[in-house]
């Protein structure tokens, strides 16, 4: 994941999420314990480093990557029903990348909490994260796919526009 000196923590957050996810789907854990493993091994700056050495993700804001986690794994079958409807029938959801996998579901676990920040902030963010982790066509797969769930999510944000 290419970084900038910029901190932004909640966009650190959402990195640690995806990497979360991407782990417990991978490694078969419990996301309980994953989210364990990343605030005590993986969040915050070791002491005389840059950062994001070793998989670190320095400046993650905790609160929101366990609320992004926990959301993504309890709204997971919901999530992933609204994926596999919005995806081409050629592309089933186990094939998609499961880095960019986690990443959707990450994203949906913020566009299913109301009480979060709009979705478009949302689909930026993570269009942001996509962008680190993928060079080829995947940040636009990510954006429509994006917007197809927070139209769905969230209808309220898109009927005033």
């Amino acid at each position: 994941m290419a970084t900038t000196n910029q901190r932004r923590p909640r966009t650190a957050a959402r990195v640690a999420a995806v990497q979360a996810l991407f782990q417990s789907e991978q490694a078969s854990e419990n996301p309980e314990t994953v989210i364990d493993q990343f605030v005590r091994h993986r969040l915050g700056e070791l002491p005389g480093t840059g950062g994001y050495e070793e998989g670190r993700v320095p400046d993650a804001h905790t609160p929101l990557f366990g609320r992004i986690v926990r959301a993504a794994v309890a709204h997971q079958d919901e999530l992933d029903r609204l994926l596999i409807e919005a995806l081409p029938q050629e592309w089933p959801l186990p094939r998609l990348d499961p880095v960019l996998r986690a990443l959707l579901r990450a994203a949906g676990g913020e566009l299913v909490a109301q009480d979060g920040p709009p979705s478009r902030v949302v689909i930026n963010e993570y269009l942001d994260v996509a962008h680190g982790f993928f060079t080829g066509d995947e940040p636009r797969m990510v954006n429509g796919l994006l917007d197809t769930l927070a139209r769905r999510l969230r209808p309220r944000e898109f009927s005033e526009v």
